[in-house]
Formats: structure tokens, C-alpha cells, sequence
């Protein structure tokens, strides 16, 4: 199926009594239409590279815009920090181990609940465009177009509503464009929509588009502090993971120095080797060792992974442009995020994986014209569980009690919240796999971080993020600190309790999966 002829099928959808439903659903009639909503996401976006975050990496106007016009959220976490976890989380509102996926490798089951498919029951028109890396086919959308696996740069497969086809072009381009008509096509429409938008990038191995492959080639471009990062009073699940840009950063795939992408067309090619021939060939002759060869490591990486974010903060300026030419701006409830963060050279790594502030984090920015005030920040805690709730409240429908999760609507529209939680709970499970990062769970209140590392280790690390916000200095077995352990440990296994996960029932699910 060709762009227009896509969506021409999204137009000519049924609009047969979706408000009939949709108050329905809420059991009275609504005393105003429920708002539109764009869910944008990238794929290992970091806080760190977001404009409005303070980043001093690069620019990000557009997603800028977005807190600039509404609020953001300085802390925002995710519960498992790798791609399919996150996502199950974000659709569900539920941890891993109850929602079924607890690493890349679990497919994801459709029949359960997802805030599509109840903002779907309610009459909402809805969208998915991107990427989607949960095996099984999406449900609870209307419309899908989705990424075969972690997809392509550049001229991508994609699978519309089952059906395989390749574009030519860029993915996040592509992607752009039928975002962009998708909305176009509901400028009459008295449905409302969610559209879901999941763009590839920043995703390893960091395909910038042609535009962007030399954009940052005279940037200046600061070391992280801690890239030469010696691990010291760290347990040994720092030193013994596979992400280290010394070690493990490819130099022919992800810096660069091999040959084009193999999907690239003749003209694609030649534009690829006017960028990257030239620093192919300034690196043979450079010689470079040790610390030298890791800072040249670090700026090639930073070079891509930014151009790629540039590309995406495009798309959101294009999606935001969309809704202002089709008079939608108004009632749509616009969300920018990432699935994860990401180590942009913090610790000597990239990746994700740890439960360290640099890849648990999430950048989040919303706006909601009339509802959220422009400029807004907010330090509550929240989580990526958060998201479906909150989605589902800003629609005026409840959440179901199954959803482990907690509408922030609240938070952003500056509305009195009693009781909102002051710790989050996080568990990674994907151990032994890629990067070799130990299985681990914790707890982060405000000030202090519990970390514990099992299966094959045995080791706790404790931070004070006041004193140590770079996470340098384990405190765990620190006299001084006795007590914040103690009250710490207490609220771990409350978190435990109130989430139904434990390190026994982990335990239970690595050995169903070694007898299979």
C-alpha cells in the first residue's frame, strides 16, 4: 500500500457513533469533547540531548516547544531500561512480570489491556506509526504501520496492517510524512484520535539522515566527567558489563569506517562516502591508542547519535506544524518521550541496561492547550506505568485496577495531588544476554539509591544523590549510612509488595525458562 492510498484508508474509517460510545463508556454525557492524542517517542533518546533539559550537547527547538507550551517532567523514570519492556509498560500500565514482557526476547500478548485498546472502546479513532519490537502483531489500533524488529535507517520494510512493503527514503522521514497526513485527514473528523508515533532513532547504530551526516562535525562537543570512569568503590556488575566505548563501540559499524549500509540506493551511497570517506581515511592516518582513540571514539558517536536526535526533533516541529494548519492544536494533548534513557559516554559506556540516573531517566514533555499551563516543571516522581493512566484520564475515562500505574494529568495541569508517591520501584532481567549488564532491581526516593545485584553476584550498592549525583562513590557499606540503608531496605520490599514482584519470583521465571 502507497502513503496516500494508506491514508486514504485511515480517512474513509468508520465515524458511526464514536461520541455515542465514548459517553457510553464514561455513563454520562461529557461537558466537552475529549481531546486528541499525539504520542511521540523515540528510542533511546537522553535526557541529557534535550534541549530544555538543560543539554549542553545540542539544540532540540521543537521538542523545546512542547515544555515551552506545557510542562515538563524532571523525573521521569522507566521500570526496566531496555526497548520491549518499556513499551509493554507504557501500553499496559503494568510491570514486566505481570504484563509478560521482562526482555527483548518475549513476545507480547495482545489479548491483554492496553490504553488503546480502551481509548479504542470509547470511540477514539487510533494510530500506531513506527517502531513497535513486541513480536506479536499490534491490537487496539485501527491503523498500523509498524517497523519489522529494530528496522532500517534507511529505505525500511514496513508492515501495514500485515502487509510487508519497502519505502524509499529515511525512516524518520517516512514516518513523518504519514503521521503528518494521518492528522491532516482528521482535520473534519468529530472522531477523536490517538496517534502513536515510534520513531527508530536515536537507536544504535546511529544513521544520521544525509542532511545531518556532518552537521556536527565542528561542534564542540564536552566529555562527560565521569568517561574515564575507573568503577573504584562500584560492586563488579560495572566493571563486567559489554557496553564500554573502549571496548565494545564497533569501528566499523558504529563509528563509521566500513563501508555504506548495504540498503542504501547508488545516490545514498555516494552522499555516505562524500561524509564518512574522508574520516575513514583521517583516522588511518592518525594512528590513534588508549585515551586518544577513546575520546575520538566518544566525539564519532556523539557526531551520529546527534544527528539522528536532529532529525526527530524535525518531526516533532512537522507534527506540531500539522496541528496548527488543521485547527487541532488546540484539543490535542501532545506527549514527547523516549523508551529509556541513554549513556552518552557517562561511565565509559553507551546503552542503556543499569538502574545508574543517566539511562533510568526519561525525558517527558505534554501539552495541553487550556488545561496545562505553558512553561510548567514539575519534580514529582513518576514512572513509564504512569503513561497509560494518565493517557486514559486526559480522555475522561477511568483506570482500570489493573493498571499498576497513576494519572500525572493532574501534576501538569498544577491541580492539589495528595499522597503522590516519593519512590519508584525498577527491575532488569535481561541477564545473560547482549552487553552483559547483571540482573538487578532497586529503589530511588529522592535523595538516595538502593541498588541490588543477583543471580550469579551478590552485592548492593547505595548512592547519595544529593552529595554523589554522578553515582561515583557506593555508600553501602558506610557506617554513616546505617540507618538510610536500613529505612531504604524497608521501603525496596514495600515496593516489592505493592508491584507483586520479588527476587524469588525473578528466580521462579529464569528457571520456567531454563527448562524450556
Amino acid at each position: 500500500m502507497k502513503r496516500r492510498e494508506f491514508v486514504r484508508s485511515v480517512g474513509l474509517a468508520s465515524l458511526a457513533g464514536p461520541l455515542g460510545r465514548y459517553r457510553s463508556l464514561l455513563g454520562k454525557t461529557p461537558s466537552s469533547p475529549p481531546p486528541n492524542i499525539v504520542f511521540i517517542m523515540a528510542d533511546d533518546h537522553a535526557s541529557q540531548a534535550v534541549g530544555c533539559y538543560g543539554g549542553r550537547l545540542n539544540r532540540t527547538p521543537h521538542i523545546d516547544r512542547i515544555a515551552r507550551e506545557g510542562a515538563r517532567f524532571d523525573r521521569c523514570f522507566c521500570t526496566n531500561g531496555i526497548c520491549a519492556p518499556s513499551r509493554a509498560a507504557i501500553l499496559t500500565g503494568r510491570y514486566g512480570h505481570l504484563n509478560g514482557v521482562r526482555d527483548n526476547a518475549r513476545v507480547f500478548d495482545g489479548s491483554q489491556a492496553t490504553f488503546p485498546k480502551l481509548l479504542q472502546a470509547a470511540g477514539y479513532e487510533t494510530a500506531l506509526l513506527g517502531k513497535w519490537h513486541l513480536e506479536s502483531d499490534p491490537t487496539g489500533f485501527d491503523h498500523w504501520c509498524v517497523l519489522p524488529g529494530q528496522g532500517d535507517y534507511y529505505n525500511p520494510d514496513l508492515i501495514e496492517m500485515g502487509a510487508k512493503t519497502r519505502r524509499p527514503g529515511y525512516v524518520t522521514d517516512i514516518l513523518t510524512d504519514l503521521a503528518v497526513d494521518f492528522i491532516e485527514a482528521r482535520k473534519s473528523s468529530p472522531r477523536p484520535f490517538l496517534l502513536m508515533l515510534h520513531h527508530k532513532a536515536p537507536h544504535r547504530n546511529w544513521q544520521p539522515a544525509i542532511r545531518h551526516m556532518a552537521l556536527y562535525d565542528d561542534a564542540e562537543i564536552p566529555e562527560p566527567p565521569t568517561l574515564f570512569d575507573d568503577y573504584a568503590t562500584r560492586s563488579r556488575a560495572a566493571a563486567e558489563q559489554e557496553m564500554t566505548i573502549r571496548d565494545h563501540m564497533t569501528l566499523e559499524s558504529d563509528l563509521k569506517l566500513g563501508p555504506p549500509p548495504g540498503r542504501m540506493d547508488e545516490d545514498q551511497k555516494k552522499a555516505w562516502e562524500a561524509v564518512y570517506g574522508p574520516k575513514r581515511e583521517a583516522f588511518r592516518k592518525a594512528g590513534l591508542s588508549g585515551d586518544a582513540l577513546v575520546r575520538w571514539k566518544y566525539r564519532r558517536y556523539l557526531q551520529d547519535y546527534l544527528g539522528c536526535v536532529a532529525a526527530v526533533d524535525e518531526s516533532v516541529g512537522r507534527v506540531l506544524d500539522g496541528l496548527d494548519r488543521t485547527g487541532l492544536a488546540s484539543r490535542t494533548l501532545v506527549i514527547y518521550t523516549s523508551d529509556q534513557g541513554f549513556f552518552l559516554g557517562e561511565h565509559g559506556w553507551f546503552d542503556k541496561r543499569f538502574m545508574y540516573e543517566e539511562a533510568l531517566r526519561m525525558p517527558l514533555v505534554m501539552r495541553l492547550p487550556g488545561r496545562i499551563p505553558a512553561g510548567s516543571v514539575r519534580d514529582e516522581m513518576l514512572t513509564n506505568v504512569d503513561l497509560a493512566p494518565t493517557c486514559l484520564d486526559a480522555a475522561g475515562i477511568k483506570r482500570p485496577a489493573a493498571m499498576q500505574g497513576r494519572s500525572f494529568l493532574p501534576l501538569a495541569e498544577a491541580r492539589p495531588v495528595s499522597g503522590w508517591p516519593r519512590s519508584i520501584f525498577y527491575h532488569y532481567c535481561e541477564y545473560p544476554a547482549e552487553h552483559m549488564v547483571k540482573r538487578h532491581y532497586g529503589v530511588r526516593t529522592e535523595r538516595y539509591k538502593l541498588i541490588r545485584f543477583y543471580y550469579d553476584i551478590d552485592a548492593w550498592e547505595l548512592y547519595d544523590l544529593e552529595r554523589d549525583p554522578r553515582e561515583l562513590r557506593n555508600v553501602y557499606a558506610d557506617p554513616a549510612y546505617t540507618g538510610v540503608r536500613r529505612d531504604l531496605a524497608s521501603e525496596l520490599l514495600r515496593l516489592q509488595k505493592l508491584y507483586g514482584d520479588s527476587e524469588e519470583l525473578a528466580l521462579h521465571f529464569v528457571k520456567a525458562d531454563l527448562k524450556k
